[in-house]
């Protein structure tokens, strides 16, 4: 390239740029009051277990779809009720007492979720519903000695959550959810 060819380019470069950054700033910029209609929100995400299911923490990872069912506002701050549910593959080390088995649960959390649309980057979620699991058992089998009884493979646990997004654009966000019987951390995609 020319050196005069390159000056001229550098120089309006800023004339192109700069419009083009301020469009995209002003239009996620302003605090809209539609953000709380979206189609679908697809969340995966990392998940962690407590020690209450099989004696160790688990930990693994899952997928959850968020379903808007109803949008409006709380007097100027959008919020909506969404249907949200997915699944989470978990993985829990050792039993009680013993170090030489573990177990997989595939966890099917269906919920209602409450999105309150606080700040322009910031939304908060409560939800509550529950968990369908399945266990899978890779080492410990009814016989196998003291402590090492396996849980149930099969069953409902309620589940209640609280969560924090930041948002990242008008279509992603960090997700964080606090709850029982999992707590994840993800990204969300509207």
């Amino acid at each position: 390239m020319h050196p005069s060819t390159r000056a001229a380019a550098l120089l309006f470069a800023p004339l192109v740029v700069v419009p083009s950054t301020a469009m995209a700033a002003e239009e996620y910029g302003t605090y809209r009051s539609d953000v709380s209609d979206y189609p679908v929100e697809i969340e995966p995400h990392f998940s962690f277990g407590p020690e209450n299911v099989y004696g160790a923490s688990g930990y693994g990872a899952g997928l959850r779809l968020g379903l808007p069912l109803v949008s409006g506002a709380i007097g100027r701050v959008p919020d909506n009720l969404a249907l949200s549910l997915g699944g989470d593959i978990l993985h829990y080390d050792n039993c009680y007492f013993r170090d030489d088995c573990g177990a997989n649960y595939l966890m099917v959390p269906i919920a209602a979720q409450w999105n309150i649309f606080v700040a322009r980057r910031v939304s908060l979620l409560a939800e509550g519903g529950v968990f369908i699991y399945k266990g899978f058992f890779d080492g410990c089998r009814p016989g196998d000695g003291p402590g090492c009884a396996p849980p149930s493979d099969f069953g409902i646990l309620p589940t209640l959550a609280v969560g924090l997004r930041v948002h990242l654009g008008p279509a992603a966000s960090l997700t964080a959810r606090l709850g029982y019987p999992t707590t994840t951390l993800g990204v969300s995609f509207f």
